[in-house]
């Protein structure tokens, strides 16, 4: 996906699957802790359904929407970890096996900031 996007931008626009189906409109947007780039979307499958994490790369957001290269089966059943918290290492590892994605190289040091709240001091 092209990286120079502003992650707010696709909150609220349609999100289809490869093959042209819409699949929900995109909730949230995560980025990538060491980079700041955006890494995952959560979608919304439909009025009573839940929020289902798609990868940004290798989708493409173009003319507003955002185009997912995956089934739409395989998204809806992509693992549930709710929204509006923090992806651990270990959920999006599971993300990425469950599209069947290379995962992102393991971090050298551990996430000492996993579960703090930005802005405050231990």
């Amino acid at each position: 996906m092209q990286t120079d996007i502003d992650p707010r931008s696709l909150i609220g626009r349609k999100a289809f699957d490869r093959e042209g189906t819409k699949i929900g409109t995109v909730d949230e947007v995560y980025l990538d802790d060491a980079t700041g780039v955006p890494e995952w979307a959560a979608v919304r499958t439909g009025l009573f359904s839940r929020d289902a994490f798609v990868p940004l790369e290798p989708s493409e957001f173009v003319k507003d929407v955002l185009r997912v290269p995956f089934d739409r089966t395989l998204i809806r059943d992509a693992p549930d970890f709710g929204v509006g918290r923090h992806l651990s290492p270990e959920q999006e590892l599971q993300l990425y096996r469950h599209y069947g994605l290379d995962s992102p190289p393991e971090e050298t040091a551990p996430d000492r900031d996993f579960g703090k709240l930005a802005g405050q001091d231990e």
